[in-house]
């Protein structure tokens, strides 16, 4: 994106930023105005409250600077977006409280509810007036696309691709691959432009701007060459990481007679952690279970209806520390399905399913009693989805890393899951997505996940 416009949209950003803090922070006053509570209320007119108004901006503006919300990236979630500012609103109600507080003392009248209600209208009030800033930036984008070479055309390759694909509002067009397997001329629709020791080339060829390496089994000296290559021709480079790369994020250094040791801390849930964690469950599962009792009731009668047999299907499954437990779903297959295949995975248009089960598994409806599973602590909202310990003891031969999946919880749903890695998808994707889950774990990231599978989990190309 050339600068002047960057800078016009970033400023444009900031102008409608400092609108929205100052119409929350009048919103506010005649909000306090118009509610009885808390009393007593000693109601001033607006003009006593202009300069609190000038330091609410200005520490706003600063906390929006030092959260850096006017550093732009792309493809980062709305949900993501929401939690920065959130937080930046926060510090800055705190700090302009705080510069009210010592550059008035005693002096100014300052309304409590009207500071809670000034942070909560800014907050609601500013994600809304990104959507429309970040709409000009991805419009920019669309009409500027940014031409991205992709080195390495395998799986990995294919993937960024697809990602790709599935982003335009990132403004990305990918103009080929780089790559040094013989014998092919396309891939996914796109040309090999050439071999690794040509980046250079195509990059000036092709007037490429980003190149994305997605050579996770490269060797040190060929991926520092390519950086290289990269760099002479002013080209943006990001870097796919090995597979399990960034799962060990959090290791620690010490010490041992000067010989530094690095430490892979434990990152199980435990301790308040998993207080937090279990509570939210049981809260949500029971609440949930109340709501959809009725929906729950109506698929028990199709099921019923439709096939003979029962209408639960409990599959053994592995769950926290590796223990096995008794997963419930409703019945969307025939009765004895696996008795001539043995324990296979689901696949598309399998003809094991009956007629209401293409339906509720298509939708996700078949996992709705597993919201029993969570309420007696069996699983988790969030977490590593479940497999049959026959899968576990095929995996975990041939996936590094594989059984610490179990040190949390299986989930209904999951990082993974949300990142469209669910049914018959690459188990090594998935295990670092999990993994990744398990050491990152926070509670707004499972709100997160838990938002974004309500809006995209019911309808998923993979699930059948």
């Amino acid at each position: 994106m050339p600068r002047r416009v960057n800078w016009i949209l970033n400023l444009a950003t900031v102008v409608v930023d400092v609108a929205l803090i100052a119409a929350a922070f009048v919103a506010a006053y005649w909000l306090r105005r118009a509610t009885e509570y808390p009393l007593p209320l000693s109601p001033r007119p607006f003009s006593h409250y202009t300069s609190m108004l000038v330091i609410h901006t200005l520490a706003m503006l600063l906390a929006f600077l030092l959260f850096r919300l006017y550093h732009f990236r792309r493809g980062l979630s709305r949900i993501d977006k929401t939690y920065s500012i959130a937080a930046a609103v926060s510090f800055g109600t705190i700090t302009s409280v705080a510069i009210t507080s010592f550059v008035y003392k005693n002096e100014f009248d300052y309304p409590r509810a009207m500071v809670v209600y000034a942070w909560a209208l800014t907050i609601l009030m500013v994600a809304i007036g990104r959507l429309a800033t970040d709409y000009l930036h991805s419009r920019y984008r669309l009409a500027n696309p940014t031409k991205v070479l992709i080195v390495g055309a395998g799986d990995i390759g294919r993937m960024l691709l697809q990602k790709i694909s599935q982003s335009p509002s990132l403004g990305y067009q990918p103009v080929g691959f780089v790559d040094n397997a013989s014998g092919r001329r396309e891939v996914a629709g796109l040309p090999i432009l050439g071999d690794t020791a040509q980046v250079g080339q195509v990059i000036r060829n092709m007037n490429v701007q980003e190149v994305i390496i997605g050579l996770p089994e490269a060797s040190h000296s060929e991926m520092l060459d390519l950086i290289s290559q990269c760099e002479r021709e002013k080209a943006t480079v990001r870097v796919f990481p090995d597979v399990f790369q960034i799962i060990a994020s959090d290791i620690n250094i010490h010490d041992l007679n000067g010989l530094p040791l690095l430490t892979i801390r434990d990152v199980a849930l435990r301790g308040w952690r998993s207080a937090v964690k279990r509570t939210m469950d049981f809260i949500v599962s029971a609440a949930v279970l109340i709501v959809i009792s009725p929906i729950m009731l109506l698929i028990a009668l199709a099921i019923k209806l439709d096939s003979p047999g029962p209408v639960f299907y409990a599959q053994e499954r592995m769950g926290l520390d590796a223990r096995p437990f008794n997963m419930l779903k409703f019945r969307s297959m025939r009765v004895n399905a696996e008795e001539k295949t043995g324990p296979i995975w689901a696949k598309k248009e399998d003809p094991r399913r009956t007629r209401v089960g293409s339906f509720i598994r298509r939708h996700s409806l078949d996992e709705l009693p597993q919201f029993i599973n969570v309420l007696v602590g069996d699983m988790s909202l969030v977490g590593p989805r479940p497999e049959r310990p026959v899968f576990v003891e095929q995996f975990k031969q041939v996936v590094p890393r594989y059984m610490e999946r179990h040190k949390e919880k299986a989930g209904i749903t999951g990082w993974a899951q949300v990142n469209g890695l669910r049914g018959d998808t690459s188990i090594i994707e998935r295990t670092k997505y999990d993994l990744w889950y398990i050491e990152n774990w926070s509670l707004p990231l499972d709100i997160k996940i838990i938002i974004k599978t309500a809006f995209s989990g019911f309808r998923d190309e993979n699930a059948y």
